[in-house]
C-alpha cells in the first residue's frame, strides 16, 4: 500500500497551540484533561525485584516497533478479546495520526464526533476527505443520539471516528447505545474509530463501557497511559484491532513516524501497568473529590456557569452564562489572575463554553482564585 503524504499541509493544532502559550506560565490550571502526573519514584516504589531488574539492566538500544512484548501483555489485560498480537505501542497522538492516514482516501466520507480533540477530524481534513459532524444535544446531557449517526451515512462513508468518555463533555454512553454504534458500523462495513483514551476512569465503574475492538472487528480502539494511569511523561499509547491487515498497515506507516517507542519509557509503563489498581484508584479517589468541589463551585456560581454533570473522565463542558465570548473571556482571566481555561472556540463550537478539568489536587486553590475573578463579572 503506498502512502500519499507528502503534499499534505495540516491547519495549527489550537488546543495544543493555546496549552503552549499558558501551561507553564499561568499559576492555576483550571483545563487540564489529565490527572497529577506521578513520580518516577512513585513508580520504581511499586516495583517488584524482577521489575527493578529490568529496569536496572535497561540498555538504550531500539526497541521492537510493535512494542515490548511483555508491555504488549500488561495492555492486552484491560481488554476481553485482545491479545498482545492485536495490538501496537506508540505516542497516543501518533495513533491518531497513523491509523487515520492508513484508513482514508480523499474520497471517503468521514463522520466524527464533534466537538471533539482537534486532531481527530484535523488529520481527516488535511487528507482531503469530507466530514460530517456528529454533533451532541446539550439540553440532554450532551446526548449523542445513535439515530442521527446511521441518518449521516453516505455511498462512500467509509469511518465513523468517536470518543467516550468524551472530551471535553465527560459523556458516556449507555451500553445500549455504544451497541447501537457498534451494529451501525457493522451494518455499513464501516471502519470505527474509538479513541478511549479515558477508559477506567468511569465515577461508578458499573458504567464501563467494553472496548470498541473487544467488540467489532473492523473497530481500531485507542488508549494509553496518559490520562487513567497519570503517565503522561512516558508517552507510550497503543491501538488496538482484531483487523490484522489493516495493523500490519499501521505498523508499516509507523517506520517514517518514531519507528520504535523510548526503551525507559515502556519499561516504567510496564511497571505501572502491573500496579495499574493502585493508580487508577488513586486518580478516581481524587476524581470524585474534586467533582463534588467543582459542581459545587458552579452552583454557587449558576449566575455565571451551568453545566451537565459528567459521569466519566477529568474533564466537562460548562456553559458561560455572560454576553463576552468565551475566547475573551479566558484570555482575560488569565492575563489578570493566572487562570488559565480553554474556551469552546478552541474547539471550534460557539463561544459559549469553556472547558473545566477536575483531575489535580490543585484544583480548590484554583477555584478559589476563579472566584475572587468572579467578584468583577
Amino acid at each position: 500500500m503506498n502512502y500519499i503524504i507528502s503534499g499534505m499541509k495540516i491547519d495549527p493544532f489550537k488546543l495544543e497551540r493555546y496549552f503552549a502559550k499558558y501551561e507553564f506560565s499561568a499559576k492555576y490550571l483550571l483545563s487540564s484533561s489529565d490527572c497529577d502526573g506521578f513520580r518516577m519514584n512513585d513508580i520504581l516504589g511499586m516495583a517488584t525485584i524482577e521489575e527493578m531488574k529490568l529496569w536496572q539492566n535497561l540498555q538504550l538500544g531500539y526497541t521492537e516497533s510493535q512494542g515490548l512484548p511483555m508491555l504488549r501483555e500488561e495492555v492486552a489485560k484491560l481488554y476481553s478479546n485482545i491479545s498482545s498480537d492485536d495490538m501496537m505501542v506508540l505516542a497516543p497522538e501518533e495513533g491518531v495520526f497513523v491509523a487515520l492516514n492508513c484508513i482514508l482516501s480523499k474520497d471517503d466520507h468521514v463522520i466524527c464526533i464533534a466537538p471533539s480533540y482537534q486532531s481527530l477530524p484535523q488529520v481527516v481534513r488535511s487528507i482531503g476527505c469530507d466530514i460530517t459532524y456528529w454533533l451532541p444535544d446539550e439540553e440532554r446531557g450532551w446526548y449523542f443520539d445513535p439515530q442521527e449517526l446511521g441518518k449521516a451515512i453516505r455511498p462512500n462513508t467509509r469511518l465513523i471516528i468517536i470518543n467516550f468518555p468524551h472530551n471535553p463533555t465527560g459523556y458516556l454512553p449507555s451500553l445500549h447505545d455504544f451497541q447501537s454504534i457498534i451494529d451501525i458500523a457493522k451494518a455499513h462495513n464501516l471502519i470505527l474509530f474509538s479513541d478511549e483514551m479515558y477508559r477506567y476512569l468511569e465515577h461508578d465503574s458499573s458504567l464501563r463501557l467494553p472496548s470498541a475492538s473487544d467488540l467489532y472487528h473492523n473497530a481500531i480502539s485507542l488508549s494509553g497511559l496518559s490520562k487513567t494511569f497519570g503517565l503522561a511523561g512516558l508517552r507510550i499509547g497503543w491501538l488496538t484491532t482484531k483487523n490484522h491487515e489493516l495493523l500490519e498497515q499501521m505498523m508499516a506507516f509507523k517506520d517514517y513516524t518514531t519507528i520504535c517507542s523510548s526503551a525507559p519509557s515502556e519499561v516504567l509503563g510496564l511497571i505501572g501497568l502491573r500496579h495499574k489498581e493502585d493508580l487508577i484508584e488513586t486518580n478516581i479517589k481524587k476524581i470524585k473529590r474534586n467533582l463534588s468541589l467543582l459542581d459545587g463551585f458552579i452552583n454557587a456560581h449558576s449566575h455565571i456557569l451551568s453545566w451537565s454533570k459528567p459521569n466519566a473522565g477529568t474533564i466537562g463542558f460548562a456553559r458561560l452564562k455572560i454576553v463576552t465570548p468565551a475566547l475573551d473571556f479566558c484570555e482575560g482571566i488569565v492575563a489578570e489572575h493566572g487562570i488559565m481555561i480553554v474556551p469552546s472556540e478552541i474547539f471550534d463550537y460557539g463561544d459559549k463554553h469553556i472547558r473545566l478539568g477536575f483531575g489535580r489536587l490543585s484544583l480548590q486553590e484554583g477555584l478559589d482564585r476563579l472566584g475572587e475573578a468572579f467578584k468583577g463579572v
